[in-house]
């Protein structure tokens, strides 16, 4: 099992810790050349969707990379990488990736002082840690989408077949409960 690793901007090598700690082999994406390895699930991070978005399109990356999902390669967004993947932003009319049948708010918690931390429920799983920077949250989803996460009443995690998103950053914790539930997918 091979994951490909988005890491132009963000916790990717975070993310890369997980999947080693639970087995899981690993490699960065930074150029179109990349997506040549073979890969059996895609991360995308956190950081800035903007830049990330931007990026994507520069290096070439952008429509691959949205072929490759719509065609069904399991995908695992958190937090920016939740707004790439959205079909639609509040108050923005910006679409990236948007392959995944959610309404989306950006940094609907604040600026970088508003980040928390607190733990919910997560895909019938137990409580998990939740570690939220500048975070977006879900507001709505479509009849296709399991929600699999809620917290302080709003959706933080759901799952659209070969997507999964989580507005919080399970990378930034020790539970690898998020990310073993994104290699059961593949």
């Amino acid at each position: 099992m091979r994951i490909g690793v988005l890491a132009l901007q963000g916790a990717f090598i975070e993310h890369e810790q997980m999947l080693a700690e639970l087995g899981a082999a690993s490699f960065e994406i930074r150029q179109l050349s990349d997506l040549e390895q073979t890969m059996d699930g895609l991360i995308i991070p956190g950081g800035e969707s903007t830049v990330q978005g931007k990026l994507l399109h520069d290096l070439g990356l952008f429509e691959p990379i949205r072929e490759q999902i719509t065609a069904g390669l399991p995908v695992f967004g958190t937090c920016a990488g939740l707004l790439l993947l959205a079909k639609n932003i509040v108050g923005d009319e910006r679409r990236h990736l948007a392959t995944m049948d959610i309404t989306a708010v950006r940094n609907a918690y604040g600026r970088q002082l508003g980040s928390f931390h607190t733990e919910a429920a997560f895909a019938g799983q137990g409580k998990i840690p939740m570690t939220f920077i500048r975070a977006p949250y879900i507001e709505s989803v479509r009849p296709n989408v399991e929600v699999l996460a809620e917290a302080g009443g709003h959706i933080v995690a759901a799952r659209e077949q070969n997507q999964l998103v989580t507005a919080f950053h399970p990378e930034l914790t020790h539970d690898l409960t998020v990310h073993r539930y994104f290699l059961a997918m593949l």
